[in-house]
């Protein structure tokens, strides 16, 4: 059984289809990306993946379970994270609380605890504080611990994005255009720790990226979005040869610079 079984998704807009008929299987382990021009309905599927909208129609099976009704915060205790095209976090927090809020997801040690202040909840805040600071330490992030999110340089602000998302201890894995704004090197080096990060914690990741050698260095499979509806799938090889993607999106001179 795929790890995530999307069938027939649609979200209407009143008059307007933003996604139709969206069909996607992902198997554990695997690294898709979803590309397409600006308004293909890419940041809706992972909204609709996430529960911050309601399908109008259609199913979403994740790890088994049926998605339809579940808010935010439930599907990502089921496994799922996400980062955002526009980067979204706690500016005023510390890098630290930051990551800290993300990972009592998993540590959650309810309100009585929390309340009464017992022992097991002081426990509880110095695992998170210790997991925290070890999620930092693997992103090279820990000596900036105690400075404001939003002081980060901005290729820092993303890994800290990142950092954040895989604190929730999540299966599936998705990515919004994780190297917008990133200079060539930036994304480089992104390349390079995306696909350390499905190998050394065993995710699944969906990519939704503008930046084509991101997207031909990193994905297995490509899907390919444009008005709503699925265009073409294929191997990254078989992307950049597809006629009708050639004509909706990559154009003749983005082919070439591949060749």
């Amino acid at each position: 059984m795929p790890l995530l079984e999307v069938s027939k998704l649609t979200k209407a807009f009143g008059g307007l289809i933003a996604l139709n008929n969206f069909n996607l299987d992902v198997e554990e382990g695997q690294l898709v990306g979803l590309i397409g021009p600006n308004g293909a309905g890419k940041t809706t599927v992972f909204n609709l993946l996430t529960g911050l909208y309601k399908p109008t129609s259609g199913s979403i099976v994740f790890d088994g379970r049926d998605l339809r009704g579940r808010h935010p915060h439930q599907i990502t205790k089921m496994g799922m994270a996400r980062t955002f095209q526009n980067i979204r976090l706690f500016g005023n927090l510390s890098v630290l609380d930051n990551v800290k809020i993300a990972y009592q997801v998993v540590e959650n040690y309810g309100l009585i605890p929390a309340f009464m202040r017992v022992p097991p909840f002081y426990r509880r805040e110095e695992n998170i504080e210790k997991v925290s600071l070890e999620y930092l330490e693997i992103f090279d992030l820990k000596k900036l611990a105690q400075e404001r999110a939003k002081n980060l340089p901005y290729g820092e602000q993303r890994r800290l994005e990142i950092t954040r998302a895989l604190a929730t201890n999540p299966k599936l894995l998705l990515l919004d255009e994780p190297a917008a704004g990133m200079n060539p090197q930036e994304t480089q080096d992104l390349l390079g720790l995306i696909r350390w990060i499905r190998d050394e914690f065993k995710l699944t990741i969906i990519l939704i990226e503008h930046d084509m050698s991101l997207v031909m260095g990193l994905c297995e499979r490509v899907l390919v979005l444009d008005y709503g509806s699925l265009i073409a799938e294929g191997t990254h090889q078989e992307i950049q040869q597809n006629p009708k993607v050639i004509e909706a999106y990559l154009g003749d001179e983005e082919v070439a610079a591949w060749e």
